[in-house]
């Protein structure tokens, strides 16, 4: 597996964690979308994990370490 597989699998576990979050709070602090959280909730987090893998294999490569030039 390629270095940039590995840094993007790594990198999914926060990006997914981040992504539940900025939906997640909405549906709960606004009254009108958390009386239809048992709704909301499972869609959120099916997008969470849709839109997870793109974002994280777009981020790994800034992620890679580079060589140092004094």
């Amino acid at each position: 597996m390629s270095t940039r597989l590995y840094i993007a699998a790594v990198l999914s576990l926060m990006v997914a964690g981040v992504l539940f979050g900025i939906g997640a709070i909405p549906v709960l602090m606004i009254p009108a979308l958390s009386a239809k959280a048992s709704l909301l909730l499972p869609i959120v987090v099916v997008l969470s994990i849709v839109l997870t893998p793109p974002i994280a294999w777009k981020l790994a490569p800034k992620l890679r370490a580079t060589p140092h030039r004094p």
